[in-house]
């Protein structure tokens, strides 16, 4: 799905940068610690990515500038959008996303 998120940017006239993908477990569990996310998140499970959007080589930071591809991302199945994290794709995943 990683692959078809990069074409569907594309096509709608972004470039896309790839930030995090897998996030080992040690790192989940120091990020927990400092406040930055949670345990277990889907990253540790190799099922979220974040990306960074630009547009004519500006970069796009409001989430509701990813709002309509996360639209199209639910339509192939994944999980809807959390706003105030627009530039988070994952899979839902045993009450996570």
């Amino acid at each position: 799905m990683v692959a078809k998120l990069i074409e569907e940017s594309q096509r709608r006239g972004y470039q896309i940068t790839l930030v995090e993908l897998y996030r080992p477990p040690v790192l989940g569990e120091l990020y927990a610690k400092q406040g930055k996310g949670i345990r277990n998140s889907l990253h540790t499970a190799k099922l979220a990515i974040d990306i960074a959007l630009f547009r004519d080589g500006e970069y796009l930071t409001d989430s509701a500038d990813y709002q309509a591809l996360h639209e199209w991302w639910q339509s192939i199945g994944g999980a809807p959008m959390i706003p105030h994290d627009g530039n988070h794709f994952s899979l839902a995943y045993q009450g996570r996303r």
